[in-house]
């Protein structure tokens, strides 16, 4: 009835309240489409650790024999242990270790082999 009344010609009026909301609705759809844009464009998170060569299989031939020393040490009173120790030593491949764990530095080498020889000194 108001608009009938105030507009005869029955076009929309605005008030200033309605564009205030307006133009605070379209700066946070603004804000929200540069968070998502941002959000795209962000790389995923990747750890490098910069500045380490990358492992030679001889290395990690000799790498692998001293980890494995190293734990027969900490644990010489265990025997079965050390029996472990020695078979996982003894059916070491270092090519298939390599495949499975390319472009290893000598950081990520210690990682794995931590994982790998846990459960064999539990």
């Amino acid at each position: 009835m108001f608009n009938s009344v105030n507009n005869p010609f029955g076009q929309r009026i605005e008030s200033a309240l309605s564009t205030g909301q307006e133009k605070r609705q379209h700066q946070q759809e603004q804000q929200k489409e540069e968070e998502k844009r941002y959000l795209e464009n962000d790389e995923k998170d990747e750890v490098k650790i910069g500045g380490l060569p990358i492992l030679t299989e001889e290395e990690i031939a000799a790498m692998t024999n001293n980890y494995i020393a190293n734990l027969k040490s900490e644990h010489s009173s265990e025997p079965k242990i050390i029996e472990k120790l020695d078979k996982f030593l003894t059916k070491f491949d270092v090519k298939k270790f390599m495949k499975q764990n390319p472009n290893m530095t000598s950081a990520d080498f210690h990682m794995v082999m931590f994982n790998e020889t846990v459960n064999l000194i539990k």
